[in-house]
């Protein structure tokens, strides 16, 4: 057995084992405290200690990483455990088998995540914001400070307000169900706010930007074209486009209907004419079983429309992004329909119907409203946007692409 007086020195110095062997050196000061040798140059501190005619073996961390003085305390810390009754060999290996957050989040995503609406972009924050800083950490190992310094450098990356809050938000969910299925004790996201107000958009489509918009739209292959030509004509969020299933629509009344939308209820879109249009188009080239606009991925739908709208806006010379000084999103297509129905005079009780807003005031006069008056302000509204770009319907010929 090696015995040596633990220095910075003398363990730098330390000769190295024949390749595929191992030396172990025990510190003359603390007894427990030993270190292991690799013939590749690694040293490791361990504390030793026979408990029941068992030898346990403890990590204490990789020198220089930590000091000799560092390896030292813990070591005299561990040792206190035992006394105690406790065995921290034991602890370390319940904590080997506890799952790392990335491992977590893919059980999140079988059990939980998988039916949310959101799931597809949880996934893209999570990969975005979470992966790289936590990712590899143990659920318990994970702080209020590490989530609070991820955050931190989302905002110094100049993310929106908006934007921090839901990784924040996203964070607390996944933990909160760490801890309802036992895996933790404590939410370490809870309490932790995101200072700033969040700045509400109110960029759409003007009526000398509508005409360069469908000129540059028409370009598109169809389903692209389609898909945002439909973003825009009927308002709705893109998860709920992206999933659009022949089996809810029914062309001759000219109602889709969403089996569930973002705030948790149903909704029934009104279809104009020239969304029926497209429509009846798809139908005829594709059939109408299954997705209306199918992919090729686990969903089976097109999932991502952000390089289409992209290359749309660029074409049209739109500016294109959130950040973007008067940039236009996919998103600002629905507040685009829901400023030409106020621009047409749609009241605003209407609107919100025709959006699926959700409010308390609104709430119940949405549920009194028949689809009557919102199919008129769909209408309307879509009229106003074409003789805006100068056109009196979509191009029959081109919808058949």
């Amino acid at each position: 057995m090696n015995y040596l007086n633990f220095t910075k020195k003398a363990l730098s110095s330390l000769a190295l084992p024949p390749k595929g062997q191992r030396f172990l050196y025990h510190d003359t000061e603390v007894s427990k405290l030993a270190l292991r040798v690799t013939s590749t140059g690694k040293k490791t501190f361990v504390v030793v200690k026979r408990v029941g005619g068992q030898v346990n073996w403890v990590t204490v961390g990789t020198f220089p990483d930590i000091s000799v003085e560092q390896a030292r305390a813990e070591t005299n810390k561990l040792v206190g455990q035992y006394a105690s009754g406790n065995n921290p060999a034991e602890a370390r290996r319940v904590l080997k088998s506890e799952p790392t957050l990335a491992e977590f989040f893919q059980l999140y995503g079988e059990r939980h995540g998988q039916k949310k609406l959101s799931w597809h972009d949880d996934q893209q924050r999570f990969r975005s914001y979470l992966q790289e800083p936590l990712g590899d950490k143990r659920l318990s190992e994970i702080t209020r400070q590490m989530i609070a310094t991820v955050l931190g450098d989302a905002q110094k990356a100049g993310k929106a307000v908006g934007t921090v809050r839901r990784i924040r938000a996203l964070a607390s969910h996944v933990f909160r169900k760490a801890v309802e299925w036992g895996y933790l004790e404590q939410n370490p996201a809870q309490g932790i706010s995101v200072e700033g107000r969040t700045t509400s958009r109110d960029r759409f489509l003007q009526s000398d930007e509508l005409g360069r918009f469908f000129t540059a739209v028409e370009i598109e292959p169809d389903l692209t074209r389609d898909f945002i030509l439909l973003a825009l004509l009927t308002g709705v969020r893109k998860s709920n486009l992206c999933a659009m299933h022949w089996d809810h629509v029914d062309l001759g009344s000219g109602v889709w209907k969403i089996p569930m939308t973002k705030n948790g209820e149903p909704q029934n879109v009104a279809l104009s004419p020239s969304s029926i249009e497209i429509l009846n188009a798809r139908k005829a080239k594709y059939g109408n079983t299954g997705f209306v606009f199918p992919g090729s991925g686990v969903t089976g739908h097109y999932v991502e429309p952000r390089k289409a709208v992209q290359r749309v806006m660029e074409r049209a010379q739109i500016p294109f992004g959130r950040n973007t000084p008067n940039g236009v999103t996919l998103h600002d297509l629905r507040r685009t329909f829901g400023s030409w129905q106020a621009i047409s005079g749609t009241p605003l009780h209407i609107i919100g119907k025709s959006l699926n807003h959700k409010s308390p005031q609104a709430t119940a006069i949405y549920a009194r409203l028949s689809i009557d008056p919102v199919r008129e302000s769909v209408n309307t509204a879509t009229d106003a946007m074409l003789k805006a770009a100068g056109r009196k319907t979509l191009s029959a010929s081109k919808r058949a692409g």
